[in-house]
């Protein structure tokens, strides 16, 4: 046996979008997918950004987290950070 993993097709995309500097700070749009399986994964993202702006230093390890999460469950990710010119 090998450990090579195929690479699966997403089976919902989220739109996680930065509000502004008032909290809530940010929100998640389900694009399309299982509605069940992206209202989870809202709840678990919000969970750990809706009181952190995009500047504090733990967001960029949340931001890790939701990422591996997203992975996980087969959710394509997409950030708007409000900013076209910010970077990652």
């Amino acid at each position: 046996m090998t450990d090579i993993q195929i690479p699966q097709a997403p089976k919902a995309h989220a739109r996680i979008a930065f509000l502004g500097a008032v909290s809530p700070h940010w929100e998640v749009y389900a694009d399309w997918g299982d509605q069940t399986v992206l209202d989870e994964f809202r709840s678990r993202v919000l969970a750990r950004l809706v009181l952190l702006p995009r500047d504090d230093p733990q967001f960029r390890r949340n931001m890790a987290r939701i990422v591996r999460d997203a992975e996980r469950e087969l959710i394509s990710i997409e950030w708007d950070m409000g900013d076209p010119d910010y970077e990652f």
